[in-house]
């Protein structure tokens, strides 16, 4: 059954900014009819999910600009809940604790599995 009032809400999001193989995002606050690399109202953030020479994959945000939006009740998306869980500014969201603990069992496998391999390695060469 189609809805017949459709309410429009403001929303956090993340807008694409860079290439295919080179992502890049804005946090930003749109409604929630808008496309995702509309104008927005106002920027709230930045997103390089690539990771830098460290490892560590870059997030700035205006803190005091989100909690003064969440405050008058304005929606997220899942994307930036977990972001945002990682930072510390919200409770961390669960599916962060799934893909923890799906990245711990993977690890912990190959761990098994290296073990087995050198010593197959030492035995073949007396």
């Amino acid at each position: 059954m189609p809805r017949l009032i459709s309410k429009t809400f403001d929303i956090i999001k993340l807008a694409l900014h860079g290439c295919t193989n080179r992502p890049f995002y804005h946090i930003v606050l749109l409604t929630n009819k808008s496309p995702r690399d509309a104008k927005p109202a106002e920027q709230l953030g930045t997103y390089d999910p690539m990771p830098n020479i460290y490892n560590e994959k870059v997030v700035s945000l205006d803190v005091e600009r989100i909690k003064f939006h969440l405050a008058n009740g304005v929606a997220m998306s899942k994307p930036v809940e977990k972001l945002l869980g990682l930072s510390g500014l919200l409770p961390v969201h669960p599916v962060s604790y799934l893909a923890a603990m799906r990245n711990r069992k993977k690890l912990q496998d190959k761990v098994e599995e290296q073990p087995e391999d050198t010593l197959e390695k030492g035995n073949s060469n007396p």
